[in-house]
């Protein structure tokens, strides 16, 4: 199946759309930016979105920070003391730190933080269910006292995965984290501009000029000194592809994050314009299901529909034919981690593309016709084109499909609705998760079996969660490996969702900025030449 039949003509796209009023950005000390897609919610607890993470790396800090090789480093920590045979950890602040609103940051003020976050966040949660308890020992100790040891204690609160641990006020971190905050403080290197915001067009930020930059150590990720340049930051929303190619061309902003793969070769002829990869993880295609309603909520209906992907089918029809540009042959793990194994892949079949047997499994499985709802996001390109495609799958094999399509921001609230599909609810919908969040059992939001606290999709699995806990206590890497090949097996028969392949994707810049960042799009080390 041709590729352009899932994602249109952009030039289509962009004469229907009234072309946005776009500022100049030859201001040397502003810098532009395009993001993947508007802010859902600009509260990290509250809302997993790589928008809204992007959001928060420029206004929040973390107390530990990811270099671009993957290891954690001291970041708002000066450093950490580990005591009693590994169960207690006295994490100590750099002195100096302030928030926006000019108030220090104190140690009640993590501990607030790391209990609001933990809620929310599935990796927090294993941390603290380990925390017998969590104290500010002082202004600037911040105490854990361990039911038993966990060295994985400094990954967990420096992780990138969308739902970063963040620093706040007290007063703020205070707030029920099933509510958004109402201010955006942080003590990042820029501050958040609210009275700037225009929903759906953009979005500023200020460098603060109180931010202290850590001494030691090298920028990279997250991690070593966050040096703004810049003294603002300014993101544009521009939904249309051919829009935002024109302004970049025309030097009305700096940074588009992630182009349409149609339009890299134009750009690619621009000497003005650098093309390059930010994340080496790259993004993996996942195909979430609804367990709590019908079909989904049969395990051998998940296991007869995952037999009938064909991996490269769908990163085709994100990314084209080119193979330098996608992976295939995925389990439930980044490729080349640590995690990643070839384990349980027996359990899938080279008959996908037969569409007579795929209906014979699926009728074997129990599928009796029962609608299926897909959502399918109309404005980001590799979401639809992933949508599109499992789509055209679904009805290939027989299902009574139900495309609805709707915007990303729209989709990721609707995804929250457990009710039937007769009343709204839904099936099954596509997305990306970058490579590095799939790194381990630890962070891995989708590779959970514990139902409601997992989110939208609710996947019980008792044998994944027992694995993934054995896991995150297993003292060496030998045992992890073995756990982390036996999580994989269970997920092939569990079925929490589907890997549909890892795609490259790249972005486009001015070629008068250097420092450009690593693993994520952070605004700190870049600088106009």
């Amino acid at each position: 199946m041709e590729r352009r039949s899932f994602l249109g003509s952009s030039a289509a796209a962009g004469a229907a759309l009234a072309a946005p009023r776009l500022v100049s950005a030859q201001a040397s000390r502003v810098l532009r930016f395009v993001p993947q897609s508007d802010i859902v919610g600009l509260d990290p607890v509250w809302t997993p979105t790589y928008p809204t993470r992007d959001h928060s790396l420029l206004v929040f800090d973390q107390l530990y920070g990811q270099d671009a090789q993957f290891r954690v480093q001291p970041q708002m920590v000066e450093g950490h003391r580990i005591e009693d045979d590994g169960k207690r950890w006295t994490l100590s602040l750099r002195t100096g730190l302030r928030f926006h609103d000019n108030t220090p940051v104190l140690a009640r003020d993590c501990v607030a933080s790391i209990q609001r976050w933990a809620k929310r966040d599935p990796a927090g949660a294993s941390l603290m269910e380990r925390t017998a308890e969590l104290t500010a020992a002082n202004d600037r100790d911040i105490v854990f006292r361990l039911h038993r040891p966990f060295p994985l204690l400094p990954e967990v609160l420096g992780k990138l995965y969308p739902r970063l641990c963040v620093m706040m006020p007290e007063r703020l971190a205070n707030t029920d984290p099933a509510k958004q905050v109402t201010e955006m403080v942080g003590s990042g290197p820029y501050r958040f501009r609210a009275d700037e915001r225009v929903a759906g067009s953009r979005l500023a930020y200020e460098r603060f000029a109180a931010y202290q930059p850590r001494a030691q150590g090298a920028t990279s990720g997250t991690a070593g000194p966050k040096v703004a340049h810049f003294d603002r930051v300014e993101w544009q929303i521009i939904p249309d592809p051919s829009t935002a190619m024109s302004a970049l061309q025309s030097g009305e902003i700096d940074w588009w994050l992630m182009p349409d793969p149609d339009l890299l070769a134009p750009m690619r002829r621009n000497r003005k314009l650098t093309i390059s990869q930010i994340d080496p993880t790259g993004q993996v295609g996942t195909l979430r299901f609804n367990h709590l309603t019908a079909p989904f909520n049969n395990p051998a209906i998940r296991r007869a529909f995952m037999r009938c992907v064909v991996q490269a089918d769908f990163m085709t029809a994100v990314v084209g034919p080119d193979p330098t540009r996608w992976k295939d042959g995925l389990g439930f793990f980044m490729p080349d981690s640590p995690s990643a194994s070839k384990a349980g892949m027996e359990a899938l079949a080279n008959l996908p593309r037969d569409a007579a047997a795929a209906r014979r499994e699926l009728e074997a499985a129990g599928y009796r016709g029962e609608k299926v709802v897909l959502l399918m996001p109309t404005d980001i390109a590799n979401l639809r084109a992933l949508g599109a495609m499992c789509g055209d799958l679904m009805k290939r094999i027989g299902m009574n499909v139900d495309i609805q399509s709707m915007g990303w921001n729209t989709l990721v609230q609707r995804r929250f609705k457990q009710d039937p599909v007769e009343n709204g609810g839904w099936s099954v919908f596509c997305t990306f998760w970058n490579g590095l969040d799939q790194f381990s059992p630890a962070g891995h939001a989708f590779l959970r079996g514990n139902g409601q606290p997992t989110g939208p999709g609710w996947p019980t699995s008792e044998r994944i969660e027992t694995l993934r806990n054995q896991w995150l206590d297993a003292s060496d890497e030998s045992t992890q490996r073995k756990l982390a090949e036996a999580l994989q097996v269970a997920a092939y028969q569990d079925v929490p969702y589907v890997p549909l392949g890892q795609m490259f994707h790249y972005t486009a810049y001015s070629s008068q900025l250097t420092g450009m960042p690593g693993i994520v799009p952070a605004f700190w080390g870049v600088r106009r030449s």
